[in-house]
């Protein structure tokens, strides 16, 4: 029997390993922008081109690589971080498998130029697919520059499970960030399709989140600092008010290294228990500094998953300086002792006798005298009857007879509004056409109670709502009705989602908003649809920025109603919101005027009609 076992060829095995390491052009600019780090890079520029599958490029000022080394680093395994096994539990660098350039260089064609600060010339490496193209001495600045090109060009199935332009490029933004943020002495610039996108300059943490989150970010958090002989932690956590529906501002790193951990992000969401609503998840960048040998960063190809020694500990510290954050800086009562002037409080003389108040008031002052009996006016009366001011009882009792009248304006008022007409479901005869409306209960806040022939109607307010913004907004086919500001407001964002937003504009305006441009990430809204509240705007611009990107995500999405659904979403009325009755008919009479009135957009259940037999 013949042999059937053999050793795969370099090119075959460099191309299965890309399939662990480079998955989408995102883990390749990981790696790109690790290795220019370790490198002791000071100035890193990432360029972008199709979202990757066209050119991934990252240019440093780092130390360079000499002639050897600039053809050894695609071999596979070729490493300068790990020297013995013992090396692996004191890691200190992100790159060190030796697999990632070799990987990339499998699936792409690749352009190094390197060279050495000591060192007059450089040295350019052309390798594509595995196989070494050229390798020449060439004239380039200090530091490393690698330009990735058509990227899977060799391996057409990967390249077609790659998704639209969008997705591609917010995973390499997402990547960009978690590497720039953390890395905060280093410089950093973005440049997607020849456009800059970031201009990072090195500066302190606080300084590293404003420049990527947007220049209200320190005003949302507030400052984490601990230091046990078991870690430190440092870095920053929202304020409860400014909790978003997704975790996309948590960023966990260890040891300069952007980390994935349930276990850890459990523990500062335990530290928001009945400060935030379900469903609601806090901001955070918190760094954690501990012995790299308590650690274990070689369980994942990607090493964002990491294992800890004394998990449960750090859970602990975690959580409590999470708390000692929020009590310390949010949530602490803040008391003024200064005395007040206003009031003479000194203790009065020995033997005072305090003088008891006189109340001054008009004996003959009756409030239903009749002004035409010449009594009752508010001054002392004069008139002969036997009423307590002296106004004629005997009449005709015109006064007396009046004061019901006071408590009929309610009524009156009531009898005379236009009554909404309920319109019955399509499918559901247990609505039918009234001319009367029927009064309205808001139970919790949050529910509407009302009456049909078929039973009990119960409508959560919110989600009706929801329902009935969606279908205004989408039925607007031109610019909608819009609301001048007294004074315009200011709404700032990260250059990622300024892009984003830029892209919007046209459609946020046929909805009502009249959005001006302020420089390259601030936009100054001068007037709103009437459904928005003024105070409301940044946080409703940036949860509406997080809901479109996630429903973009999805495939087949179509643009304008991803966004008519987050605004309608953010614009509609929240649970604990007490109505009046006359807007809770109204939402009740608009709400069965929608084509789908038993669900949201979302896919939440509007109503439930309660028949009499199941009331008890």
């Amino acid at each position: 029997m013949s042999d059937i076992i053999s050793i795969l060829p370099d090119s075959v095995a460099n191309q299965i390993a890309a399939g662990e390491v480079v998955d989408r052009p995102a883990s390749a600019v990981k790696e790109l922008l690790e290795n220019a780090l370790d490198a002791g890079a000071t100035e890193v520029k990432l360029v972008v081109k199709d979202a990757g599958r066209a050119l991934l490029q990252v240019i440093d000022n780092g130390c360079g690589m000499s002639d050897s080394d600039a053809r050894l680093c695609f071999e596979r395994h070729a490493t300068s971080k790990i020297k013995k096994a013992d090396d692996l539990f004191a890691i200190q660098t992100m790159g060190f498998r030796g697999e990632a350039l070799a990987s990339i260089a499998a699936i792409a064609q690749v352009e190094l130029h390197s060279r050495m600060h000591d060192s007059e010339l450089g040295t350019e490496v052309v390798i594509e697919g595995s196989e070494i193209r050229s390798q020449t001495t060439c004239c380039c600045p200090p530091g490393t520059s690698i330009a990735v090109k058509n990227l899977f060009f060799n391996v057409p199935a990967r390249r077609n499970f790659l998704k639209k332009e969008s997705i591609e490029l917010s995973h390499i933004e997402e990547i960009f960030r978690r590497v720039a943020l953390v890395n905060c002495d280093v410089g950093f610039q973005f440049y997607n399709n020849g456009k800059m996108l970031y201009d990072l300059r090195a500066g302190n943490f606080a300084e590293r989140i404003s420049q990527m989150m947007g220049h209200n970010a320190p005003e949302r958090l507030l400052p984490v600092e601990e230091e046990t002989d078991v870690v430190r932690i440092r870095g920053y956590v929202g304020k409860p008010e400014f909790a978003r529906k997704n975790r996309g501002e948590q960023y966990l790193f260890v040891n300069h290294r952007f980390v994935k951990h349930p276990l850890f992000s459990a523990a500062v969401e335990k530290a928001y228990t009945d400060l935030i609503p379900d469903r609601y998840y806090p901001s955070y960048f918190v760094q954690l500094d501990l012995d790299p040998s308590r650690i274990d960063i070689n369980i994942h190809p990607t090493k964002t998953e990491v294992k800890f020694i004394d998990e449960q500990a750090l859970f602990a510290i975690i959580r409590s300086a999470a708390k000692r954050a929020l009590g310390q800086f949010c949530l602490a009562t803040e008391l003024e002792f200064n005395p007040c002037t206003d009031l003479d409080l000194s203790p009065a003389p020995k033997g005072y006798v305090p003088r008891q108040p006189e109340v001054k008031y008009t004996p003959g002052y009756s409030p239903f005298a009749d002004p035409a009996t010449g009594g009752g006016s508010g001054r002392t009366g004069t008139g002969s009857g036997s009423g307590p001011g002296g106004t004629s009882m005997a009449s005709g009792g015109s006064a007396a007879s009046k004061w019901t009248s006071f408590f009929d304006i309610g009524t009156e008022v009531e009898k005379a509004a236009p009554a909404p007409t309920l319109i019955p479901l399509d499918d559901e005869a247990a609505a039918p056409r009234t001319d009367s409306p029927a009064r309205c209960l808001q139970l919790q806040n949050r529910y509407i109670v009302s009456t049909l022939p078929s039973g009990l109607l119960v409508v959560d307010q919110q989600a009706a709502h929801e329902r009935i913004l969606f279908e205004r907004l989408s039925a607007h086919k031109s610019a909608a009705a819009a609301q001048q500001l007294l004074f315009p407001v200011n709404c700032q964002f990260s250059p990622a989602d300024a892009d984003i937003f830029s892209e919007l504009l046209p459609d946020l305006k046929k909805h009502g908003f009249e959005i001006g441009s302020l420089g390259q990430t601030t936009f100054v809204i001068s007037a709103t649809p009437p459904d928005v509240k003024e105070g409301d705007l940044q946080q409703l611009f940036d949860q509406m920025l997080a809901d479109y990107k996630c429903s973009m995500l999805q495939k087949f999405s179509d643009r304008n109603q991803c966004l008519c659904r987050t605004l309608a979403k953010q614009m509609s009325v929240r649970p604990g919101t007490p109505l009046q009755q006359e807007e809770m008919q109204q939402m009740v009479a608009d709400l069965f005027c929608c084509q789908a009135p038993a669900v949201s957009p979302s896919g939440r259940k509007v109503m439930a009609i309660i028949p009499p037999d199941q009331l008890l």
